[in-house]
C-alpha cells in the first residue's frame, strides 16, 4: 500500500491543499470566519441545494432505467450483444461539452423534438437528468450487470422448488447478493452527477448552476479565488460523507454467494414477458443512448454544400488560430497520454485491490474510501492545483508531458480498484491455503489461484482506465499544452470558437472519439468473454461454482 499511498499524496493531495491554501490565505492570513461569509451570500445556499436533490434525482432514475438493462445483459443471449455493451459504454467516456451539445441539439430549440412535435426541454431539469442517464447507464449495467451474470441461478431456482414465488425467490436470494454492487453503482452515479460539470454547464443555462459550475465561474470568469477554494472544501467534505455512509452501509450486507462462470447463466429469451423485456429494453437504449450519439454523426456530415466528410478533411490543416499543429494530431496524442495513463493506473490500482484484499482493518479501510475522492473533487481545482504545486523539484513536471497521464490517472485508479477489490476478495482464502501446504510459493499461488480469477476484471479495467483517459477533461483542459491537445480538449476549443467550421470539426472529432471508444471497448469485450480457468484447477477444470464472499463494492466496470 507504500506505492498508493504516495501516488496520491504527491499528486492528489499536495495538489488540492495547495490551491486551496493558497484560495484561503489571503495577505491577512488565513481566515475560518471567510468560509461561513461565502456560504451565507446570495445564490450559494440555491447551488448548493440544487446539486444535492438532482445528484439524488439523476441517481434513482439512471437505477430505474438501468436495472433493468443490466439483468437483460446478464441473463439474456441476443444477437449484437458484445456490440450493443460497446456501444452503452460509450456516452461514458464522452468528454460532457460533447453530450451537452448533443443534447441540446436533440431536444433544444430546432432540435429533433421541436421539428417533429414542437416539444422543447432545453435549460429544464428533465433535460439534465436524461443527460445524467446517458452518461450513467453503463455504470449500472457494468456494475451491477458483471456481477448479476455470475450468480448462480440454481440457487433461485432451488427457493422455488421449496414454495418460494419467482419474486420472493429473487427478494431473498438474488437481491442480497446484489445489494452490494447496487450501493456502487448508486454511489458512482451520485458522485458523477454531484460533480457535474459540463452537462449542467450546457443545457442548465443561468438558472442552474451545480457546486463544480460556480467554482468553474468563480476561477475562470470572475477570478475569485477564495470563494472557488470554499466550494471546494464543501464538496470534498460532502463527497467525504457519502463515502463513509456508504462504506459503513454495504459492510453490514456483506456475506456469502456462489460465482460461476458468465456464460453458462445467460441463455436466449423464453416466454412473452422476457421477450417484451428485452424489447422494451433495447427501445430505452435506442433512445437514450444511440440516438443522441446519431446526433453527433448527423451533424458531423451535415456540411454547408450538403452532406459529405469536407469536416473530417478539415481536421488535418491547422488554422493557425486554435491550435498549433492540425486537429488530427489530437487523436495521436490522446492515444499515448490514454496509454500512459491506463498503465500508470493499473499499476497503482492494483497494489491497491492487492493489499485491501490481503489486509483488514479500519486504517485500510479508510484508505479503500479515499481512493474514490478523485471521483468527487472538483476536476478544475485539481487542474489548477498542477499548475501551482509542480513547479519546483523534484516535482517540476510543468513541462514535461507525464503530467496529463497523471491527471488522468487518478480518475482511472479509482476504476481499477472498484473492479479488480471484488473479485480478490471474492476467492475463498482456503484455496490460498491449501496451494501454501502443498509446497506452493506466494508468487505461484497467485499464478495458479487468483491470475485466473483476476485476468478477466484486469482486462476489463485496463479498458476502462484507458477509456476513461481518452474522455477526461476537467483538469486536462488546464494542462494540456497548445502544441500537444487532448479530444477532448480540441473540441472543447473548437466549440468556444464561433462558425459552421469550427462547430463542425468539433462533431467531426467527436464522432472519432465516439469510434475509437467503441472499437476500444468491443474488442475488449472479446477478450474478456473467452472462457477462463477456474482458481485452484486453471488446466483440468473446476466444480461448477466458487463460493466467494461479496465485497463492500462488489462488482465490475
Amino acid at each position: 500500500m507504500t506505492v498508493p499511498v504516495v501516488f496520491f499524496a504527491a499528486f492528489f493531495a499536495y495538489p488540492v491543499v495547495a490551491i486551496v491554501g493558497r484560495g484561503l490565505n489571503t495577505g491577512d492570513g488565513p481566515r475560518p470566519g471567510r468560509i461561513w461569509d461565502v456560504l451565507g451570500r446570495p445564490g450559494i445556499g440555491d447551488v448548493l441545494w440544487f446539486t444535492t436533490w438532482q445528484a439524488l434525482a439523476s441517481t434513482a432514475l439512471t437505477l430505474a432505467i438501468a436495472l433493468p438493462g443490466a439483468y437483460v445483459f446478464a441473463r439474456f443471449d441476443f444477437p449484437g450483444k458484445r456490440l450493443l455493451r460497446a456501444a452503452v459504454t460509450v456516452p461514458f467516456v464522452l468528454p460532457t461539452v460533447v453530450a451537452g451539445t448533443a443534447f441540446l441539439a436533440l431536444l433544444g430549440h430546432g432540435g429533433l423534438l421541436d421539428e417533429l412535435w414542437g416539444v422543447r426541454l432545453d435549460t429544464t431539469v428533465w433535460a439534465i437528468l436524461l443527460a445524467h442517464v446517458f452518461f450513467n447507464y453503463a455504470v449500472v449495467v457494468r456494475t451491477v450487470g458483471g456481477l448479476w451474470a455470475q450468480l448462480d441461478p440454481r440457487q433461485e431456482d432451488a427457493a422455488r422448488v421449496l414454495g418460494a414465488s419467482r419474486w420472493a425467490a429473487w427478494r431473498r436470494v438474488t437481491l442480497p447478493a446484489l445489494a452490494p454492487a447496487v450501493a456502487a453503482a448508486a454511489l458512482m452515479v451520485f458522485l458523477f452527477t454531484f460533480t457535474s460539470f459540463g452537462v449542467v454547464q450546457i443545457l442548465g443555462g443561468p438558472a442552474y448552476s451545480t457546486v463544480e459550475v460556480e467554482i468553474y465561474r468563480q476561477t475562470a470568469e470572475l477570478f475569485d479565488l477564495p470563494t472557488a477554494a470554499v466550494l471546494t472544501l464543501v464538496q470534498f467534505v460532502a463527497v467525504g460523507l457519502v463515502l463513509a455512509v456508504h462504506a459503513w452501509t454495504v459492510r453490514r450486507r456483506e456475506g456469502a454467494l456462489r460465482l460461476v462462470d458468465a456464460a453458462t447463466t445467460s441463455h436466449r429469451p423464453r416466454g412473452a414477458l422476457q421477450r417484451t423485456l428485452l424489447g422494451s429494453v433495447l427501445a430505452s437504449i435506442i433512445l437514450l443512448l444511440l440516438l443522441p450519439l446519431g446526433v453527433l454523426v448527423q451533424r458531423s456530415l451535415d456540411t454547408a454544400g450538403g452532406y459529405g466528410f469536407g469536416y473530417y478533411r478539415a481536421l488535418t490543416s491547422s488554422d493557425g488560430g486554435t491550435f498549433l499543429v492540425p486537429p488530427v494530431d489530437a487523436i495521436a496524442n490522446s492515444f499515448q497520454y490514454a496509454l500512459a495513463a491506463a498503465g500508470i493506473a493499473l499499476v497503482i490500482g492494483g497494489l491497491a485491490a492487492a493489499a485491501l484484499t490481503r489486509r483488514a482493518g479500519r486504517l485500510l479501510r479508510g484508505i479503500d474510501a479515499l481512493l474514490m475522492l478523485p471521483l468527487g473533487v472538483s476536476a478544475v481545482t485539481v487542474g489548477f492545483g498542477f499548475l501551482i504545486a509542480l513547479d519546483k523539484p523534484p516535482l517540476d513536471l510543468r513541462s514535461s508531458w507525464i503530467l496529463v497521464p497523471l491527471a488522468q490517472a487518478l480518475v482511472g485508479v479509482p476504476f481499477v480498484v472498484r473492479t479488480m477489490l471484488p473479485v480478490l476478495r471474492a476467492v475463498d482464502d482456503r484455496l490460498r491455503e491449501a496451494a501454501a501446504v502443498l509446497g506452493a510459493s506466494p508468487l505461484r499461488a497467485w499464478r495458479e489461484v487468483d491470475l485466473p480469477m483476476v485476468r478477466r476484471a484486469l482486462l476489463i479495467a485496463a479498458g476502462f482506465a484507458f477509456a476513461v483517459s481518452l474522455g477526461e477533461f476537467g483538469a486536462t483542459v488546464f494542462i494540456a499544452r497548445p502544441d500537444n491537445p487532448t479530444l477532448p480538449v480540441a473540441v472543447a476549443r473548437l466549440l468556444g470558437r464561433a462558425g459552421e467550421l469550427n462547430y463542425g470539426q468539433a462533431m467531426a472529432l467527436s464522432v472519432v472519439l465516439m469510434a475509437v471508444c467503441a472499437v476500444s471497448l468491443l474488442l475488449l469485450e472479446q477478450l474478456a468473454s473467452r472462457p477462463q480457468p477456474r482458481p485452484g484447477s486453471p488446466r483440468r477444470g473446476a466444480r461448477a461454482g466458487t463460493v466467494a464472499r461479496t465485497a463492500p463494492t462488489t462488482g465490475e466496470f
